[in-house]
């Protein structure tokens, strides 16, 4: 028997070394550890950046009507705000060391989760506890979904590990894999910003598979910067090497990108649509682009792909219907129509042009028709009165005002 596995294991070997992986298995225990620290790190990051952008729009809410336009620069909640944020951040990025990249980009979910019960907390009006389940249902179905999601996808999350070495992360950059799947992205990345700018195909779908399309290409970046920094702080200096001041400009610049997107969709549509929609589409190639370049899930069976799946699905499932029981914003109309005032005609009826009632008043809008008032409510008159001269030639006022009275 032993004779008869040697032969299978030096294939296996043989294969693993033509690929360049240096995949640590998931049976190992540390590796247990590394993907509990990075799931900590990356549920704090969302968890903190929430806090952070919920507390500057209480600052923007509070100061909305100032007239002094630093005032807003001058808020401790602004720059708490801006302080918790960079925190947040940063744990996110941290988190990018230790943990595989398909487990971690999914836990973005707990940044939904915590607007909404932030804004369930802190909720203004007053309800009625029949009208209060009936509006927040939605979302109290969605923040559990949510919490199980995630629960699977930390506990059947990918587990394989390698070291974030300049050597490693070259070898990758350059596999076959990786190199086709860059090149389906490119092409798929080009036609939607095609149809984007010259089209004017301003949809939703094909603004956040942009962002989808730049984010997967940010997060694999990210990973490689954040592995390469933790390698240098244990000892192994790879901070002197190009591929890493190469992954950090990719990241930059793909980040920068995806800001310039995500506002331009801000201004079309819903923060909530864009928030599901996002997270979906995001999470979807960010996953994608982890296991083809990092081969997340090399050597891991069935039933945790399976489980991991299901977990993804339901933490998506809970997004939509957290996002899904927001209201939407009234947009302010300073303006009135004009076929929605009295005496006008529709400017919709048989394509006629918006001209006043001539058989109504004289009167514009909401005004009512004064043809029947009394004359004694009329405008005052200014009779012309003949020049008159007096004794010594001093010319007399030409003209006087008559008051009305009741009894005139």
């Amino acid at each position: 028997m032993e004779g008869g596995n040697s032969p299978n294991l030096q294939l296996q070997q043989l294969l693993v070394g033509t690929a360049a992986v240096s995949v640590q298995p998931h049976t190992e225990p540390f590796s247990y550890k590394e993907n509990l620290i990075g799931a900590l790190l990356a549920i704090f990051g969302h968890l903190v950046s929430s806090i952070a952008l919920n507390l500057q729009k209480y600052s923007h809410v509070r100061l909305a009507g100032s007239k002094d336009p630093r005032a807003f620069l001058r808020s401790r909640a602004c720059w708490g705000g801006v302080l918790l944020l960079l925190l947040g951040e940063l744990g996110v990025f941290s988190s990018y060391a230790f943990a595989p990249l398909s487990l971690l980009v999914p836990l973005s979910a707990v940044s939904v989760l915590a607007s909404a019960i932030i804004g369930i907390i802190f909720i203004k009006e007053k309800w009625k506890p029949k009208e209060f389940l009936r509006r927040y249902l939605l979302s109290f179905l969605g923040c559990g979904l949510a919490v199980v999601g995630t629960y699977l996808l930390v506990t059947f999350g990918p587990n394989s590990h390698e070291q974030m070495t300049a050597e490693n992360i070259t070898r990758h950059l350059v596999s076959w894999p990786f190199l086709l799947y860059m090149l389906v992205e490119i092409i798929a990345f080009c036609l939607l910003l095609y149809f984007y700018k010259e089209r004017n195909a301003n949809y939703l779908v094909v603004i956040l598979l942009l962002v989808a399309l730049l984010g997967s290409v940010t997060v694999v970046s990210a990973k490689a910067v954040a592995g390469m920094v933790l390698v240098s702080l244990q000892g192994q200096l790879q901070l002197d090497s190009p591929i890493f001041y190469i992954m950090l400009v990719c990241m930059v610049a793909t980040a920068i990108s995806q800001a310039t997107f995500l506002a331009q969709a801000s201004q079309l549509y819903d923060s909530a649509q864009i928030a599901s929609l996002g997270h979906i589409l995001c999470s979807a190639a960010a996953i994608s682009a982890g296991a083809t370049f990092y081969l997340d899930f090399m050597g891991e069976d069935v039933l945790h792909i399976c489980m991991f799946a299901l977990g993804c699905l339901i933490a998506f499932l809970g997004v939509f219907l957290i996002t899904r029981n927001r209201k939407k914003p009234v947009p302010f109309e300073p303006y009135i129509s004009m076929d929605a005032m009295p005496g006008m005609q529709n400017m919709h009826d048989k394509g006629t042009a918006v001209q006043p009632d001539l058989k109504a008043s004289f009167s514009y809008g909401a005004l009512e028709n004064n043809d029947s008032l009394p004359e004694l409510y009329g405008p005052a008159t200014l009779p012309v009165v003949q020049e008159q001269h007096g004794p010594r030639g001093a010319p007399a006022p030409p003209y006087r005002v008559l008051e009305h009275s009741k009894r005139e």
